[in-house]
């Protein structure tokens, strides 16, 4: 099992961006979040093997947009443009896009990529630094907070927006969650213990703190570290999974968490899988010296479903709104996501002392 870390002292959010089913803005997605407000409904007509119909949590402003692919840049794209608000008349000078997307899956074709990186290179022309995606599923948003960490190193001048965007509302895909015994409901080939087809977007605006101090950026928290490993028994493999990988990536976050500190936040991406229930219990009864209370975790696929490759920016943005408004438990937040193909990854989340 192969695994990196990274660790930064010096990295912090100065921006945040989110188009959910529960809101079309971050501070509004968040809000909706904590008071358990949940965007499923009915689908338009996609019905399960017992002839309901389907429930997703849809975003209802694109109710006009049928192609997945489309709501998934129209989600993105406002995500962008909001976590970037700091500056006047589009992205901040010397900006890096790095935006993570859905792996291979049906309903989805090898022209993703290209696609969304085109419409973002025509959206944000300059003074954006080629557009990057990477085609990991759900764990490929924490996996881009890394490379946004080797960007800065790098390059201390420049400024980098994490992004995500996912749509499960293709009937592709839709049929493929069901056939696979994925799809929450009560149908004979459904799961009551399935999830909840979802779609959205979330952004983070990333900067080194003397950069953000230069150009007036407020800093709302610090990336402290993260961590990536890999799981080799998968999903729906009929393999025992005991959280070697997530553990693996765990302790690559934890490392960046001052002795002093426990983690008083959980925001992950389980989604009523028993698979991910499990695979998080190993891995706290492993790491549990470092929490506060492994068991208060928020998993936000119960308000805004599934969001796949969307998860990692909407869990940081939960995670920095919680802090700002004073309502986390404490003053450091774990993130984690597992992507189906067995990547892992977890981000520390620190809040800035007037927060903590």
């Amino acid at each position: 099992m192969g695994s990196s870390v990274s660790n930064s002292t010096g990295v912090v959010v100065c921006g945040l961006g989110a188009s959910t089913s529960v809101g079309r803005g971050a501070w509004t997605s968040a809000a909706a979040v904590r008071a358990g407000i949940t965007g499923f409904v009915e689908h338009a007509f996609m019905v399960d093997d017992v002839g309901r119909p389907m429930h997703v949590a849809a975003c209802p402003w694109l109710a006009a947009e049928p192609e997945p692919v489309a709501r998934m840049i129209h989600c993105v794209e406002s995500a962008i443009e909001e976590a970037a608000g700091n500056d006047e008349g589009g992205l901040p000078a010397r900006t890096r896009l790095i935006v993570a997307l859905p792996a291979a899956r049906p309903g989805l074709d090898d022209a993703l990529a290209k696609r969304v990186e085109a419409a973002l290179a025509s959206t944000f022309a300059s003074p954006v630094v080629d557009p990057r995606t990477v085609r990991m599923g759900h764990a490929g948003g924490l996996l881009a907070f890394e490379a946004a960490l080797a960007v800065l190193t790098a390059d201390p001048r420049a400024c980098v927006i994490v992004a995500g965007t996912d749509s499960w509302l293709d009937p592709d895909a839709l049929e493929w969650l069901e056939s696979t015994g994925q799809l929450h409901g009560a149908g004979e080939r459904n799961n009551a213990w399935g999830l909840v087809p979802g779609e959205g977007a979330g952004a983070v605006l990333l900067a080194r703190r003397a950069e953000a101090e230069m150009r007036g950026w407020p800093a709302l928290a610090e990336v402290g570290a993260v961590g990536s490993a890999t799981e080799r028994h998968l999903i729906r493999t009929g393999e025992v999974c005991v959280g070697a990988g997530l553990s693996e990536a765990f302790r690559g976050a934890l490392r960046g968490l001052p002795q002093q500190l426990r983690i008083s936040d959980v925001y992950c991406d389980m989604n009523g899988e028993p698979y991910r229930a499990d695979e998080y219990g190993f891995t706290v009864t492993r790491t549990r010296e470092r929490f506060e209370a492994a068991s208060e975790f928020v998993a936000p696929a119960d308000c805004w479903g599934d969001v796949g490759a969307a998860s990692g920016p909407l869990l940081a943005v939960l995670a920095v709104v919680a802090h700002a408004k004073q309502y986390a438990r404490g003053g450091a937040s774990l993130l984690w996501a597992s992507s189906d193909s067995g990547e892992r990854a977890a981000a520390l989340l620190l809040a800035e002392p007037s927060n903590a």
